[in-house]
């Protein structure tokens, strides 16, 4: 007999965070999250200072089959004047019955919280990971990306979900390249300078503080009509910023600035689900935390996951100017490869930015959406 639990207790906690392991104990393209990261998400982040969350586990007996999490975004509502709710956290055994299970209870709590619509999956936003892969499975996902086996597809839909939009993820093989489309870059990036006074530089790790609060502003102005964004707090800004500095390589972070101000700009991070592959069931202790640090600094490949452009500054070719001096650090480097992601399917003057540089339009996310 199958039911669904609203998770309570830390033992419950636990079991919701680890039940991806055992779904995916045979898939080789599998990379286990964090438990600690994972924890903090779902209990302590900036996140539910202005919205809630909850979240159920599936049993079928005494066995847990699936887990997804319902979401009122209060933040998202306001600012997009709509009255939506969310699932995310989606994780199901091949069957129509629980994930049906799981997907009601998530659209009965947020029908109560008054929401209209369901969209999904955000894990608990589209500021952290977010959608379901629908092409693709045949590689892990790179950092901060989400993956899922090809029969979710079947489930959402047959349960009614329709798409509301596709996200876009780019790669770069450091075996198979042109340089033909840098070389012009280097001769845009001359023009800018001449022409609008607007140079590219690298981020100031000793001002990081500083230079953080300036990316803030630009971040909540350069995406705020993409679809489904909410600006993010000062504390969920800085919050990420934090957790991305442990990580950074300042050669993949770069500011574009007029006159001291900056305009735009664009992050790109060591893709350290190579590491997080090797650790089992993502526990850093006894042993991971070990496995992190002595295998950090041999990861061959980048993750490009942030690059914004103010109002204003659009379609002067900064967007190309930074994909492509985040690419040649890549080469310089001899590095294996890059993924940029995600950009909205219809965002063409990024695409073809990033299309212009030789990028590989490889894996496709789906976010859904369901009337309530």
């Amino acid at each position: 007999m199958k039911k669904i639990v609203p998770v309570q207790s830390k033992k419950e906690l636990a079991a919701f965070i680890d039940f991806p392991h055992d779904l995916y104990k045979n898939d080789p393209y599998y990379v286990p999250e964090l438990f600690i990261a994972q924890k903090d998400l779902l209990t302590t982040h900036p996140f539910h200072k202005h919205s809630s969350l909850q979240t159920f586990l599936a049993y079928d007996g005494d066995k847990i089959v699936g887990r997804i999490a319902a979401i009122y975004n209060t933040n998202h509502n306001k600012f997009n004047n709509v009255n939506d709710g969310f699932f995310g956290f989606f994780e199901v055994i091949n069957d129509q019955e629980t994930a049906n299970l799981l997907l009601d209870t998530a659209i009965k709590w947020v029908k109560e919280k008054g929401a209209q619509n369901v969209i999904g999956p955000v894990n608990p936003s589209t500021n952290e990971t977010c959608g379901l892969l629908i092409k693709g499975f045949d590689r892990s996902p790179v950092v901060m990306m989400t993956y899922n086996p090809e029969y979710y597809v079947t489930l959402l839909e047959n349960a009614g979900f329709k798409k509301q939009t596709d996200l876009l993820a780019w790669y770069w093989d450091g075996a198979n390249y042109n340089d033909k489309s840098l070389q012009m870059l280097d001769r845009l990036q001359e023009r800018l300078t001449r022409n609008s006074n607007i140079s590219i530089r690298k981020i100031n790790l000793k001002k990081f503080k500083q230079e953080a609060d300036a990316l803030r502003e630009v971040y909540n102005t350069a995406w705020d009509k993409n679809l489904g964004f909410f600006p993010m707090t000062n504390e969920e800004f800085d919050y990420t910023a934090k957790d991305l500095k442990l990580i950074l390589d300042p050669d993949f972070c770069l500011v574009a600035e007029k006159e001291g101000k900056i305009v735009g700009f664009g992050v790109a991070i060591p893709d350290i689900n190579q590491v997080l592959k090797t650790i089992k069931r993502g526990r850093l202790l006894p042993t991971g935390i070990f496995k992190l640090l002595l295998n950090k600094s041999k990861v061959s490949g980048i993750r490009i996951m942030l690059l914004g452009v103010i109002d204003g500054y659009r379609k002067m070719g900064i967007e190309a100017c930074l994909y492509g001096s985040i690419i040649k650090e890549y080469r310089r480097k001899g590095l294996k490869y890059a993924e940029a992601s995600w950009t909205l399917e219809k965002n063409d003057m990024v695409n073809r930015a990033i299309e212009a540089i030789g990028g590989d339009q490889y894996k496709t996310y789906r976010i859904y959406e369901k009337p309530i």
